[in-house]
This record gives C-alpha cells, sequence and structure tokens, in this order.
C-alpha cells in the first residue's frame, strides 16, 4: 500500500504538491509580496500551533494585508495531519496579497491567495554530537526582519556562503551586534546566564527561541535578551542556535574562535532536555521520537 508522504492546499482545495495551480502574475511570486510559517507535528499534533498563528496574525498585519482567521487557519492545519494521518513532519502555511497585473500599488480588486504544505518525516531530529560551526557575515537584510516575510533572498544567500566555507550557518551582525543566524536564532550562555539578543524589528522573534526563554526561566536558569557583540563570542561559555525544524543545536565554533572546550555545554543539554520534554507534554510520547 502507498503512503502518501505529502499533502498541499491551495484556495480551498487540497492538491497534490507538484500540482501547477500558481497564476504567473502573483503578487507572492514576483515582488515576495506574502507572509509564511512553518509548524512542527509530532505524534500527530501541531507543536506550539497557537502561537505560530498569532505570530502570522503579526507579519500579516505589518505588510497591511487583512489579517487571517486564526480559527479557521488552526482548523486546516489539523484536516492536512488528519488527511495524511501524519505522526511526524512539517507543515508550511503562506498567505499572499494575491493574483493582479504586476504593479507596485497594492491591487483594488485581488483576493488573497493562502496555500499550505503538510510534509511527513520520520520523526528523528538529530542533535550534532561534536556541535556546529558558523561563520559570521554582515547582516544585508533589511529593517523589518520581524516580520516572517518570504522575502528570504539576503538570508539564502548567507546560509549558501557559510555551507561554501565547510560551516552549518551564517551568523548575521549588523552595526556591530550579533543578530541571528540565516534562519536560527543565536544563545550564548556566560557564568550560566542564557543570553540571546532582544526581541526587536532587527530579527525574528522565534516562537523556539521563546520557548527556550520561557523553559530555561522556569527551571531555575538566569536569562537576559541583551545586545551581544563578537566579543560575546569569543569568552563565550557555551552557544547554540534553534528554530522550529531544527530544534536545538550547539555550536562549538565560530569563525576561528572555539567555544568553550569545542564540547557540548551542561546549560545546553539542560535546555534541550527540558525542551524534549515540553513537546512531550504538548504533543505525547506516540510512537515518533522526539
Amino acid at each position: 500500500m502507498t503512503i502518501n508522504k505529502s499533502v498541499a492546499y491551495f484556495n480551498g482545495d487540497f492538491i497534490k504538491v507538484d500540482d501547477a495551480v500558481m497564476p504567473l502574475e502573483e503578487r507572492g511570486l514576483q515582488f515576495g509580496d506574502s507572509v509564511y510559517e512553518v509548524i512542527r507535528v509530532y505524534n500527530g499534533k501541531p507543536y506550539t500551533l497557537i502561537e505560530h498563528l498569532q505570530r502570522l496574525l503579526i507579519s500579516s498585519e505589518s505588510i497591511m494585508l487583512a489579517s487571517p482567521n486564526v480559527m479557521e487557519l488552526e482548523e486546516l492545519v489539523l484536516q492536512g495531519i488528519d488527511k495524511l494521518q501524519m505522526q511526524s513532519g512539517t507543515i508550511y502555511l503562506q498567505i499572499t496579497r494575491g493574483s493582479a497585473s504586476r504593479n507596485h500599488e497594492f491591487p483594488i480588486d485581488a483576493h488573497q491567495n493562502l496555500m499550505a504544505i503538510w510534509k511527513v518525516d520520520e520523526g528523528v531530529i538529530s542533535t550534532p554530537d561534536q556541535g556546529v560551526k558558523l561563520k559570521s557575515f554582515p547582516d544585508e537584510r533589511w529593517k523589518k526582519c520581524f516580520i516572517k516575510s518570504t522575502c528570504l533572498l539576503p538570508n539564502v544567500l548567507a546560509k549558501e556562503k557559510a555551507k561554501r566555507k565547510g560551516c552549518y550557518e551564517a551568523l548575521l551582525i549588523r552595526d556591530a551586534e550579533i543578530k541571528e543566524c540565516s534562519a536560527m536564532n543565536v544563545f550564548i550562555v556566560k557564568d550560566g546566564v542564557v543570553k540571546t539578543p532582544p526581541a526587536d524589528q532587527s530579527i525574528l522573534n522565534g516562537i523556539t527561541r521563546q520557548k527556550v526563554l520561557s523553559l530555561a526561566s522556569q527551571n531555575g536558569l538566569l536569562t537576559s535578551e541583551t545586545v551581544l557583540t563578537i566579543e560575546d563570542i569569543e569568552v563565550a561559555d557555551e552557544i547554540f542556535i534553534t528554530s522550529t525544524t531544527k530544534e536545538l543545536i550547539p555550536v562549538t565554533q565560530v569563525d576561528n574562535f572555539i567555544i568553550g572546550n569545542g564540547k557540548l555545554g551542561e546549560n545546553f543539554s539542560l535546555i534541550h532536555r527540558l525542551y524534549k520534554e515540553d513537546v512531550i507534554r504538548e504533543c505525547g510520547a506516540g510512537t515518533n521520537k522526539v
């Protein structure tokens, strides 16, 4: 029996992922005039779904896009999970301003396009035992990175440059301040304090970032949202990066700096365990590994 590994949705219909449905004159396609979210599924349940949908609402309002109906999106997410009988995987949601003749001005009569993709995976997210390397680059993105926009070319270029340097991620620096990676938030641990750049307009306030800060505080760790520089990297005891799809990943080298003793730190291991336990609390222990 063939088991479907993916399904998509476009403006009211469930379709195959490779179905051709996008008009050529589409504002998300031509201008990046759209916002999106990625949600992780464990044990058949979407983790931190409400938090993701609330951030999608903020992103939509920030680009003057009519606010989506959160309850309807929640129902759509669950329908796709049920259709695939998904136990573990990811969900991609995107809302665009719509299809219209190519003009910079907002179209008067265009209707939003809503699309989604559900993809099943094996449910195992591995944490590198030896940690990963980061390469620092100037942050060349726009000034409203708190919006989860599909205008990701600077992120893509930074990620590729880091990859070509043999590194896992690009660490973005603006005006001497560490911001985040191309697709992940960054944390530094120094003298037992878990630090991360403040969630202003220059970074995306990651849902996993928020969860890490909450879990750390609830379990007796000191946290600080504060300006960080490359000097903080040089003296850090531990560094790790976070995202919805990658969870938490330890960093053992940034440029030529070896972090701590070059091995996974105790604080990272604790927070990583707390995160896994929170997934189980919200989504259940199931057969798929978390």
